[in-house]
């Protein structure tokens, strides 16, 4: 079945396009939308938008991949994004990550084998007096902040999170 919008979804599109002036405009939020609706942005859902916006593929794929908030690849239940500006890495921020590549056994933009965590860099959360710390961000799209961050505290969190996530529909199937 070739790739399309849900019922509800494709409603806030058309309304969405209605907006602006011409489709170039209506793409960010257009990418925006299509990443709620199928978890993240492949090349197919690429294509998808470049085809009802009538606009290149190439356009869609260079403002997708030009902005970090997009989603190339499926997420985790679990979406670590550590931030390493200037406070959180004077305080530990690249140890935190070092610590949950070593106790997740991936790397920066990897998910886990089961597709419980994604980790991820993220530049400053506003939370500067509470560093280091990470936003987690669910596959139910609730977002919560972990502050003042060791590799203790940390693995603490892990333990109580993988209860939760088991709990949680895989990103893809939010849709």
């Amino acid at each position: 079945m070739a790739l399309q919008f849900s019922e509800e979804t494709e409603k806030q599109f058309q309304e969405l396009v209605s907006r602006y002036p011409n489709t170039q405009a209506a793409l960010l939020p257009a990418l925006l939308l299509a990443q709620s609706e199928f978890g993240w942005v492949s090349v197919e859902v690429m294509d998808y938008l470049a085809e009802r916006l009538e606009l290149n593929p190439a356009q869609v794929l260079s403002t997708a991949t030009f902005y970090t908030m997009f989603n190339k690849q499926p997420l985790g239940k679990a979406h670590i994004q550590v931030c390493t500006t200037l406070s959180c890495a004077l305080c530990g921020g690249y140890e935190i990550i070092e610590h949950l590549e070593e106790r997740l056994g991936i790397r920066l933009g990897e998910t886990t084998p089961d597709g419980k965590y994604t980790l991820a860099e993220a530049e400053c959360l506003a939370s500067c007096g509470t560093a280091p710390m990470f936003q987690i961000t669910f596959s139910d799209g609730e977002i919560e902040y972990y502050e003042n961050l060791t590799p203790d505290s940390v693995d603490e969190l892990l333990d109580e999170l993988d209860k939760k996530l088991e709990q949680l529909p895989a990103p893809a199937e939010m849709h």
